[in-house]
């Protein structure tokens, strides 16, 4: 696939993945939904793996690599689906946006990264004003709401954790391997999770749209969506995919408010603008920097 069709298909499946959340636990319990999900991108990898003869590696450092990337999985997804019962899908793209920012704050202490430079530390800033503003309304609606916020807040560390600890990984594998690797590892713990909190399978239940948006992330947000993410990753610079971060909230608000009738005020128009602004000085900030820094003054005689 060329990898230009990889960057697109995971913009596209970033931007719908959290109004699927959403969707998927509207009348399916949290737990059942994603434990299903997992079943879905389960089976389907198992199929790939064995039709295109993928070798999945099971050595200590392969099962490592499995293990750092369930954390991202388990954590980021359990979290993101119970928040789903009262955080809007666009409020749950722009928060995990914020990735890159805790992925550097964990990068210093876990990977030796040097500390953040003056701009980098504006920005961050810059972007907790904005996460207030767009999460002030859900701060102030109850424990409900404040509940699911702090739900989202911490999927997003258990992805930004995640991510770190896979580049303490040294290992050249296939990305489908990864990926089947990876649930292997934490389908089992999603099962359980489902025995321990909820444990009933009411079918009579569920609606279509449920039903078909669980089959979806399963097809597209655990599977296609993975594939795409490690070849554009492989294949472009790791700026080029930080800008997914920049754009993906911005779909996801407006697709969650056409299609789902989520609230678009004021404040959340002002604090995305931030926190996107602020994502962008942070990627690029020093950059932009070292740039006007090389430009000599022209004179004017």
């Amino acid at each position: 696939m060329p990898v230009k069709a990889s960057y697109f298909f995971m913009v596209v499946i970033w931007s719908t993945t959290p109004l699927g959340i959403v969707w998927s636990s509207e009348t399916v319990a949290p737990t059942l939904a994603v434990l299903l999900r997992m079943l879905v991108g389960l089976v389907l990898a198992a199929f790939v793996v064995a039709v295109a003869n993928i070798r999945v590696p099971w050595h200590r450092r392969a099962l490592f690599l499995y293990g750092y990337s369930s954390i991202g999985i388990f954590g980021g997804m359990l979290l993101s689906y119970m928040a789903a019962k009262t955080v809007p899908s666009g409020l749950i793209s722009l928060m995990f946006g914020l990735a890159p920012i805790l992925s550097g704050l964990l990068a210093q202490k876990i990977l030796n990264e040097p500390k953040f430079s003056g701009i980098k530390l504006a920005s961050l800033g810059c972007a907790l004003i904005g996460l207030f503003l767009v999460s002030q309304r859900h701060i102030q609606g109850g424990v409900e709401q404040f509940s699911g916020l702090l739900y989202v807040f911490m999927a997003v560390c258990f992805f930004s954790l995640s991510g770190v600890m896979i580049k303490r990984v040294k290992i050249a594998i296939h990305p489908m391997a990864t990926t089947f690797g990876a649930l292997v590892f934490v389908t089992p713990l999603f099962f359980i999770t489902w025995l321990v909190v909820d444990g009933q399978f009411n079918s009579h239940m569920w609606s279509a749209k449920s039903l078909y948006s669980i089959i979806y992330l399963g097809v597209f947000g655990s599977l296609i969506g993975a594939l795409a993410y490690f070849h554009v990753l492989q294949k472009l610079n790791a700026s080029t995919v930080a800008l997914t971060t920049l754009i993906t909230p911005s779909f996801a608000i407006a697709i969650g408010g056409i299609l789902n009738n989520e609230t678009i005020d004021h404040a959340l128009i002002v604090g995305a603008t931030i926190i996107m602004l602020s994502l962008a000085c942070f990627q690029f900030g020093d950059k932009w920097l070292k740039r006007i820094k090389r430009v000599k003054p022209v004179g004017l005689g």
